[in-house]
């Protein structure tokens, strides 16, 4: 009881900062103890590594966000998106294990694909419903830009419905 009461203090205490509008990493702190010596130790946590990416700066914790609950993107509309906000175009798409498209795919399987709607494309190629309460997809896509560089992009979460 003693330690979930310390571990609950400390953690509220960095809770009123979130709520009071602190944002830099240096306003928060990350405590360890150990009430059996007694030890206390406080220290400073470090700042998100960032990837930068164009003009896109992002972190392990950042995601795409595209919705498709007011209209449906097909395939050929989900890469198109990319090419619009992005300036990329996606060399390899691909959902859990499944490669939903790739460059290297033969060119009537990627004209196929192209018409498919997100949802269908997925339990096409994986072979599996998607949940009927699933709100989200999330896809990894492996991008480049005009001069054929490489270019990491955060995951893409692909919204279903609301």
């Amino acid at each position: 009881a003693t330690t979930t009461a310390l571990v609950t203090g400390l953690v509220c205490l960095e809770l009123y900062k979130l709520v009071a509008g602190k944002d830099s990493a240096e306003d928060f702190k990350n405590g360890f103890c150990n009430l059996a010596l007694p030890f206390f130790a406080f220290s400073e946590p470090i700042e998100v590594k960032k990837t930068v990416a164009g003009d896109l700066n992002w972190s392990i914790w950042d995601k795409i966000d595209i919705d498709g609950t007011e209209k449906e993107y097909t395939l050929a509309d989900f890469l198109q998106y990319f090419k619009d906000n992005y300036s990329v175009e996606v060399n390899m798409l691909s959902y859990a294990v499944s490669i939903l498209h790739s460059f290297f795919s033969p060119p009537d399987k990627r004209a196929e694909r192209m018409k498919m709607t997100m949802k269908q494309l997925v339990e096409s190629v994986s072979k599996k419903e998607i949940d009927p309460n699933a709100k989200f997809l999330t896809f990894e896509v492996i991008c480049v830009d005009q001069d054929d560089n490489d270019v990491d992009l955060p995951p893409v979460r692909y919204r279903l419905r609301r």
